[in-house]
């Protein structure tokens, strides 16, 4: 996360990081940062949890925690929620008052752990518009962000947060 934050600095370019307790847990000073340099950074539950298996009840506690959690880290309370597994309950948008995030380019980096492939996918798939997931866990995952970054400023894209996309 510190190289894509580095990367996205030095082209000017925002993005949304959507974390879990577990990635707040363990680097809240990175979550702050975040924030200080501009980015959004959004809800992707408590546990990871594949919300539209639970009741309504355990969903909102899933998310609400995180919310918690993000507000105490950066002061700002979330907008937007990525579900893990792009798994979403009807109507729950309602009882969390939140946005729901999904991607238009999955790189299925976690999957296919190959930064040639990663890039490939994004740069077959791109247009104005995309929302890119990706994830930070990963080498692989970690240089291809860094390469797509490049490669979409120098095709002179604007790389901006997801309010930005979907709000009028």
């Amino acid at each position: 996360t510190k190289k894509i934050l580095k990367t996205l600095k030095k082209h000017h370019a925002k993005a949304i990081f959507f974390v879990t307790k577990d990635y707040i847990m363990s680097s809240p000073g990175l979550v702050k940062k975040m924030k200080k340099e501009g980015h959004l950074v959004g809800n992707h539950t408590y546990h990871h949890v594949q919300l539209n298996k639970l009741n309504e009840t355990k969903a909102r506690e899933e998310i609400l925690k995180t919310n918690n959690l993000i507000y105490e880290t950066t002061g700002v309370y979330p907008l937007y929620l990525r579900p893990p597994f792009g798994a979403w309950k009807k109507n729950l948008e309602l009882c969390v008052e939140m946005l729901p995030v999904f991607w238009t380019i999955d790189t299925l980096d976690w999957k296919v752990k190959n930064t040639e492939k990663i890039v490939r996918t994004v740069k077959e798939q791109i247009e104005d518009g995309a929302i890119i997931l990706m994830h930070d866990e990963y080498d692989t995952s970690v240089e291809a962000a860094l390469q797509v970054v490049n490669e979409l400023k120098n095709q002179g894209y604007e790389l901006v947060t997801v309010d930005q996309l979907i709000l009028p």
